[in-house]
């Protein structure tokens, strides 16, 4: 069973914390699936995807290749088999679907109290179901586990 990674964004946007966490992804083989609530966000990841800090290799559900994409950005089910799946805006990820992957992510913004809220709430959900978290915070600066439940 893979293990829920929740990140307390105060310091860096969203776009800059994804890009790295993604590379980091890439580098360990992993297919990524990257899912939000809105196209209207997805929409503004796949602009810094493509022109950001250069190309990272991504695509977005629906088109022809999802299974091949390394990155996908989607507001549904992950059509390429990923094995880190990414929540944004709140998106849900059950216990069933961690336990498939080798690492669910939750980015929440931390200056938002709808967000902060929401991410309480699936740590609660997740780790009341057995899933491992881990809870990191960019607050001092650098990014520090700030606090753990269950898993290995």
């Amino acid at each position: 069973m893979g293990e829920a990674y929740f990140y307390h964004l105060t310091r860096q946007p969203l776009e800059v914390t994804l890009r790295v966490l993604l590379e980091k992804s890439l580098e360990r083989s992993w297919r990524v699936a990257v899912r939000g609530r809105t196209d209207a966000l997805l929409d503004r990841l796949d602009q810094h995807l493509w022109l950001g800090d250069g190309f990272l290799p991504h695509g977005r559900a629906g088109g022809a290749h999802d299974a091949e994409q390394p990155v996908l950005l989607t507001t549904g089910q992950a059509g390429n088999a990923p094995d880190c799946l990414v929540s944004v805006e709140g998106a849900d990820i059950g216990a069933d679907e961690v336990a498939t992957l080798q690492r669910a992510m939750i980015l929440f913004d931390g200056h938002d109290p709808g967000a902060v809220q929401a991410a309480r709430e699936q740590w609660k959900t997740l780790t009341s179901a057995g899933v491992g978290a881990k809870y990191w915070s960019e607050e001092s600066g650098r990014w520090t586990m700030a606090a753990q439940s269950g898993g290995a």
